[in-house]
């Protein structure tokens, strides 16, 4: 599985029903898991973005589906970055030459 960083801000559409934004993220989870992904962790975070959620997804199709969907509600935007492990960056690092 690969290791995604998902970036989220609120729309306004979004603020006006933040109460409802916990049961929006658990059927996120279901959409991930549907598709062969899992929403590892979710972060409220303050500064630039609202939200941080840390995926893992079998590829960027997959992902970037998932991304689709959840956007096509209007409720957040969206970034999405393709990250590696700790031991993915270990790796690449002792193969160079």
């Amino acid at each position: 599985m690969r290791t995604y960083i998902i970036l989220l801000n609120y729309t306004e559409q979004g603020m006006k029903t933040i109460k409802e934004s916990p049961s929006r993220l658990d059927a996120a989870r279901k959409a991930a898991e549907a598709m062969g992904g899992k929403l590892k962790e979710w972060y409220l975070v303050m500064g630039q973005y609202d939200a941080v959620v840390v995926a893992e997804a079998p590829n960027d199709e997959v992902v970037t589906r998932l991304m689709l969907t959840i956007g096509a509600l209007g409720n957040v935007r969206t970034q999405t970055l393709s990250a590696f492990t700790e031991g993915e960056y270990r790796k690449l690092c002792a193969s160079l030459t």
